[in-house]
């Protein structure tokens, strides 16, 4: 699904226009990536958690040489999938 359709959804769920959606949709992007910036939890009861996990350094290597490679440590936004959003894509 694009973005395009989802505001779709998003307005016929709602009866409003394709314009507001898209301004609830990009709010909502904009502060769950401004949050998880901050490595604050975000938790959506029944659908998910979004938080931010420590990836460890490791070595790796370049697919074209095989030569080894230094893999810095980074922060990566990670997703949770909560019980009904499993039990409903099953």
């Amino acid at each position: 699904m694009t973005k395009a359709e989802l505001v779709s959804y998003i307005a016929k769920d709602c009866k409003c226009s394709k314009a507001m959606a898209e301004n609830v949709l990009n709010s909502v992007t904009h502060n769950v990536s401004k949050c998880l910036r901050r490595k604050d939890k975000i938790t959506l009861t029944g659908f998910g958690t979004f938080y931010v996990s420590k990836r460890k350094a490791r070595t790796g290597r370049n697919p074209q040489t095989g030569a080894e490679i230094q893999i810095k440590a980074r922060n990566v936004p990670r997703f949770k999938p909560g019980k009904q959003l499993k039990d409903w894509t099953q």
